[in-house]
């Protein structure tokens, strides 16, 4: 396997002592940062910088022949997107406070804390990493489009925001930085955690896991793995999940679910990049990219103490919200036909025919179960079904509850003491709330109200001029 490259950009050190350059290079490389390049000789940092992709350049003051004011100066010139840590040996606070004016990332003195100085170089990485992944980002919405198709194969969909989300699954695709998925049960999140390690290009396997049900002794022995004598019946050594995703993926699906002793295991994991095998006192690098899922809302519940907030801020780096399938009533008809031919290959028999009002009839269910449920009930009217046609019966029940609420008369309540609306007012707030139903498909919205669909739309366009 190949060694781990980290972080994806190179770290140029420029110091003419090279005992000094030495012995950090060492110190860097123990302690996990390996995409390194050193320089002795601070003329040749031009070259160097033309001929590596180097993103972070740590810079002693006083050398000879070009003092590092004067590289910090060239390299802020012309290199503004790369940022520049000062190690020097001169401890004075008016020299670090000029090199930030001149756009140092950050100053350090060479007899600093080293651990001091390892966290300033993780801040900087991140701060690079952060500033790399929002230009590709704006590189997507500005193009528009996605450009690698295939890792998408698996989404039946033409709505807009599902695309928004593949392109910004494609700018974050190689970044090592964990991603949020969040959405209802059954919308597809597993698929999203494919398609991401698909982009990533990554050399490892995807690895899966669900947190639910995992007390804290079964997650970090899940996740860690353990040495032998651990506990009782750990007879031998036993590598965890994250060794196994080793340059590769790990999803932990449900996140939500987990244990607080075990959110702050999950976050070491995360800050510091390391873990300990159970029984062990040595740790491990992780060389596994954190994936995450919940169908819980973890804002809400951080909010209420169940969930940290440092690891909620921690995993919303990269964040994706998957809508509803109610919200997407769009994608219903290609979803359907998608899912009968499935269906129908799945059960080796003819491809059905099917009624063309069944999307707009389903369009009137909420679908709590999403795509997934959906499927479902396409896969028993298949199975059900005769002589070429669909057989619509799975559906049956879906329809009784529409018809049932369509046979209510609609009631608004006034209270007594208050001004009732006009009868435009209320037509409007009709009009807004079938929008909102609908996730403005006027199609959708216009049968709700019982009206046309070119009406709704000249109604709209009215509401629009009157601000209304």
């Amino acid at each position: 396997m190949a060694a781990h490259i980290y972080p994806q950009f190179k770290i140029l050190l420029v110091d003419d002592e090279i005992p000094f350059l030495r012995s950090t290079l060492l110190s860097f490389e123990r302690h996990g940062f390996t995409n390194l390049v050193s320089c002795s000789q601070p003329e040749q940092v031009p070259s160097l910088m033309n001929e590596h992709n180097i993103g972070l350049v740590l810079l002693d003051l006083t050398m000879p022949n070009v003092s590092g004011k004067e590289l910090l100066t060239w390299l802020n010139e012309e290199y503004p997107d790369v940022c520049v840590i000062i190690l020097s040996g001169i401890n004075q606070l008016d020299t670090a406070v000029e090199c930030v004016k001149l756009g140092a990332f950050d100053y350090f003195v060479k007899t600093s804390d080293p651990s001091e100085i390892l966290e300033g170089l993780k801040r900087a990485i991140r701060t690079q990493e952060l500033s790399i992944e929002n230009q590709a980002l704006r590189r997507k919405v500005l193009s528009n489009d996605v450009f690698s198709p295939e890792a998408f194969t698996r989404f039946v969909t033409a709505d807009a925001n599902m695309w928004s989300i593949f392109q910004y699954l494609e700018s974050i695709a190689t970044t090592r930085h964990p991603v949020l998925i969040m959405g209802e049960s059954g919308v597809g999140k597993e698929l999203i955690a494919q398609a991401t390690h698909d982009l990533s290009q990554r050399k490892g396997p995807l690895i899966t896991v669900n947190i639910a049900g995992l007390d804290d002794n079964i997650f970090a022995d899940t996740l860690f793995g353990h040495n032998k004598g651990a506990f009782t019946g750990a007879d031998k050594d036993r590598s965890g999940l994250i060794e196994k995703a080793s340059e590769g993926t790990l999803f932990l699906d449900e996140i939500g679910d987990l244990s607080a002793s075990s959110q702050v295991k999950l976050l070491r994991l995360l800050q510091e990049g390391e873990y300990y095998p159970l029984g062990s006192d040595k740790p491990k690098r992780s060389q596994a990219r954190i994936i995450v899922a919940t169908h819980q809302n973890l804002e809400h519940l951080q909010i209420e103490g169940k969930f940290r907030k440092d690891l909620y801020y921690r995993l919303k780096i990269h964040m994706v919200t998957i809508p509803p399938l109610r919200h997407r009533l769009s994608d219903l008809p290609i979803l359907i036909e998608h899912f009968i031919k499935q269906a129908c290959e799945d059960m080796s028999i003819d491809t059905l025919s099917y009624d063309n009002s069944l999307p707009s009839q389903l369009s009137h269910y909420a679908f709590p179960g999403n795509t997934r449920e959906l499927k479902s009930l396409i896969f028993d009217a298949v199975s059900r079904s005769q002589n070429g046609q669909l057989n619509k019966s799975a559906f049956k029940h879906l329809f009784v509850q529409d018809s049932l609420l369509e046979q209510q008369e609609p009631v608004a309540i006034f209270p007594n003491n208050t001004r009732l609306p006009t009868l435009s007012a209320l037509a409007d707030q009709l009009v807004k709330e079938a929008m909102n139903r609908s996730n403005n498909n006027q199609s959708t919205a216009s049968q709700m109200l019982g009206i046309s669909q070119p009406a709704l739309s000249k109604r709209l366009k009215n509401m629009n001029k009157t601000g209304r």
